[in-house]
């Protein structure tokens, strides 16, 4: 009869429908399920980074961070030792390269599963790196300079000197150019990772879920 194939048909459509939603819902699962792995990690490292970042700004240092910088045959005894106290970031920061590294490489990860836009603290992060070791190349140079003949040429080297400096050290200031810095890019990952975190899997997540 008629009708009986008319159900037939509307059963395998069902079927196939529901086949195809179980498919769909698995993928989303495993999609969301990557993403929250991912976001947990990646507030974690950043967690990290930025205690790695207080620690290579810290104004008290120890011979050993700068043992291995090797006096040059030209060096001047002034010019040695203006290196080797801007020697001691780069000391810290190898210590953490591992972690930058790690972070440096999920970055396109991110990018894949999350989106470019949200991305943005990664490159952000680099950059503030960038500009602390910056400031030690810079005063390993400014320290030994002694040689100022005019009262305006000294004044420009302290300013100068205290520009770099506010960079190279965390001194707990209110006008520290780094930690604001450092503060939003916290505050923008902790957005992006812990709406992927609380949001996936909840009625939150499926009303905000990006089209």
């Amino acid at each position: 009869m008629e009708w009986l194939e008319l159900v037939k048909n509307i059963s395998i459509i069902i079927a196939l429908f529901v086949a195809i939603y179980g498919i769909d819902a698995w993928r989303r699962e495993h999609v969301g399920k990557r993403q929250l792995e991912l976001a947990e990690d990646t507030l974690s490292l950043f967690y990290e980074a930025s205690d790695a970042i207080s620690h290579i700004r810290h104004p008290a240092s120890y011979e050993h961070e700068s043992r291995d910088a090797q006096r040059g045959e030209d060096e001047s005894e002034a010019e040695y030792k203006a290196r080797k106290n801007a020697f001691v970031v780069f000391y810290r920061y190898n210590e953490y390269q591992e972690l930058f590294s790690k972070i440096h490489a999920s970055r396109y990860r991110f990018m894949a599963q999350v989106g470019k836009k949200e991305a943005a603290p990664f490159e952000d992060l680099r950059l503030v790196i960038n500009e602390i070791k910056f400031s030690a190349r810079r005063l390993s140079r400014l320290w030994a300079e002694n040689n100022h003949s005019t009262r305006d040429e000294k004044i420009k080297h302290r300013e100068r000197l205290r520009k770099y400096e506010a960079i190279f050290w965390d001194d707990m200031e209110e006008n520290d150019p780094i930690n604001p810095k450092l503060e939003k890019i916290i505050r923008d990952i902790e957005y992006t990772c812990k709406s992927i975190i609380a949001g996936k899997g909840t009625l939150y997540g499926i009303l905000n879920r990006k089209i």
